[in-house]
């Protein structure tokens, strides 16, 4: 398989093996709220603490976990393949830096940062943030995770739909294909002449839409995936 360009898309269900709930895990974080309630900013708004807690939750979760065998083969793709590659995730943990990818673009944020949500300062989060905690920059306590929650516009977006015109295969991993934009994406490279590849636990929203599909866990899929490309 020869591409000069490759973007790959990462959700939620990368990180799954790794121990990172998603939206539908029953037990998990997400299960014990609503959406609504954690993260929207009508939400915070209404009640800061619970959202703090909620994230710091999830922060002390996400630096108990490790990359597992799928976030290690895209770094090796990333050293090795002779091109571009570059990840896009709409997931906020670290765990593609963890196992050693450079090029990743956060499109909904990341929990190890914090936002001010009065002047838009940001800085790296504690590991336990709280209502009262002043903004470094302004000194105002508005201090927030640096999450885009539903309803905000997600980071990094020219830069991603530029190297998404510019791909010549694009492959989405773990996601499933209800969150827009990234849901789009696929459909956005296919207009630009990318092959567009699905490797999945099980079939997308927007499956009909990639021409090419693979399913299994990611643990396995992806390191066989990323021997082919490197091989080829």
């Amino acid at each position: 398989m020869s591409a000069d360009n490759i973007v790959i898309l990462t959700g939620a269900g990368i990180s799954a093996e790794s121990g990172l709930g998603t939206f539908r895990d029953e037990g998990g974080l997400w299960a014990q709220h609503r959406i609504e309630d954690v993260a929207t900013p009508e939400g915070f708004a209404a009640n800061p603490q619970l959202v703090h807690d909620f994230y710091n939750a999830r922060r002390a979760q996400s630096l108990e976990a490790t990359p597992n065998a799928a976030h290690v083969a895209l770094a090796r793709l990333e050293a090795e393949h002779k091109g571009r590659v570059s990840i896009v995730t709409q997931n906020v943990d670290g765990l593609h830096e963890a196992a050693g990818s450079k090029a990743v673009m956060h499109m909904h944020g990341a929990l190890d940062g914090a936002l001010c949500a009065a002047c838009d300062h940001r800085w790296s989060a504690p590991l336990v943030m709280q209502p009262a905690d002043l903004c470094p920059n302004c000194g105002q306590p508005t201090t927030r995770p640096d999450i885009v929650w539903f309803g905000e516009m997600p980071y990094q977006m020219d830069q991603i739909w530029q190297h998404l015109r510019d791909a010549d295969l694009f492959v989405a991993i773990g996601t499933s294909g209800n969150v827009y934009p990234a849901a789009a994406f696929v459909q956005d490279a296919d207009r630009y002449g990318a092959h567009t590849v699905e490797l999945n636990l099980e079939a997308s929203a927007t499956i009909s839409d990639f021409a090419e599909a693979r399913f299994g866990k990611a643990s396995e899929i992806v390191p066989a995936w990323v021997d082919e490309v490197l091989g080829g």
